[in-house]
């Protein structure tokens, strides 16, 4: 996607009455809704990325040897857990909320349908929602409010059915 056309984009809906723009390329989908008047949070905008990612973001590098030796275990620790794992699509900070005052979009033991909230991933000012691609139940949330996540890193895990 060129930043070019989503700029130009972002552009066109504030300097219009447009209150949506959806556009699609590909396996890449993006949707931009205008905040609404009295909404705290800025409307979350649909970001879907293709599973497959040609320059993945940066892994840190610095970290000391202990860190390190435990790294494996905690990376490992979903895959051996009860559900499929649903992973960031960006880099950014997570968010369980719309707003502080709301309560969280979901929780472990929560029955979750594809296509439902589970989280705002924000990236440069722009929250993009998180959604469930199957219908299931939340086993874990692996990540805690307001925390950095990385690419393709660990967020929910959830049980299909």
């Amino acid at each position: 996607m060129d930043l070019k056309l989503v700029k130009n984009l972002l552009d066109l809906i504030s300097e219009t009455e447009l209150n949506e723009v959806s556009i699609e390329e590909g396996d890449f989908k993006l949707k931009v809704k205008r905040n609404s008047e009295s909404a705290s949070v800025s409307q979350p905008v649909q970001y879907h990325m293709p599973p497959q990612v040609s320059n993945p973001a940066p892994q840190p590098t610095a970290a000391p040897a202990p860190a390190t030796a435990t790294s494996p275990a905690k990376e490992s620790e979903p895959e051996t857990a009860d559900g499929e794992i649903v992973k960031s699509p960006i880099v950014g900070t997570f968010y369980v909320a719309a707003s502080p005052d709301s309560d969280p979009f979901v929780s472990v033991g929560d029955r979750v349908e594809k296509g439902q909230t589970l989280c705002i991933v924000e990236a440069m000012k722009i929250m993009n929602e998180i959604e469930a691609e199957f219908a299931g139940t939340i086993q874990k949330v692996l990540v805690s409010d307001a925390q950095p996540v990385e690419f393709d890193q660990p967020l929910f895990i959830i049980k299909k059915g």
